[in-house]
């Protein structure tokens, strides 16, 4: 089944506001899947994606710097941090 690119933004969309909800704590490809409903290779590939457009950044280390072999953790990238809080902001001060 093909999804539209109209699709695959709004799913995006929903990514990046998944992990501004846990900033700063970086997850899991599997948590980010999990809470959107999605196949994880889906949402590897879109976040490979959003990682081309510097809106995220990708963790393949542990916290004690040991390489992960598999699996990688994704938080947002400070400039997308930043917009995303703005907009929080000035959302807030709307209502």
């Amino acid at each position: 089944m093909k999804i539209s690119n109209e699709k695959k933004e709004k799913i995006k969309e929903q990514i990046l506001l998944f992990l501004f909800s846990s900033s700063p704590k970086p997850l899991f490809t599997l948590t980010i899947a999990k809470e959107i409903a999605r196949d994880e290779e889906f949402v590897k590939n879109l976040l490979i994606d959003l990682k081309k457009k510097d809106l995220i950044i990708e963790i393949k280390k542990n916290p004690k710097g040991i390489i992960y072999l598999k699996r990688s953790r994704w938080k947002l990238a400070d400039k997308t941090y930043q917009i995303y809080k703005k907009h929080q902001e000035n959302f807030n001060n709307y209502n």
